[in-house]
């Protein structure tokens, strides 16, 4: 009896096992062939110019608000 019980516990664990690792080889086909995919058909992303970037232009309004904005906190915190 026991050892019909234990045959029967070692055939489930091999099955478990075995779809687990059959899910985890799918898995990884499935995630190498999308990113091939990817790098042959995806358009490539356009790249910033070499100047001075959009950002900096509201680098002054950017400090003032950031300012503002510690000084608020701070005066609400002593």
């Amino acid at each position: 009896m026991e050892d019909n019980l234990m045959q029967q516990g070692i055939e489930l664990m091999l099955y478990g096992m075995g779809t687990v690792f059959t899910f985890l080889v799918l898995l990884i086909a499935t995630t190498t062939l999308m990113s091939a995919l990817l790098q042959r058909f995806a358009k490539p992303e356009p790249t910033a110019p070499a100047g001075k970037p959009a950002a900096v232009a509201n680098d002054d309004q950017l400090v003032a608000i950031i300012s503002a904005a510690i000084h608020k906190y701070r005066s609400r915190n002593k």
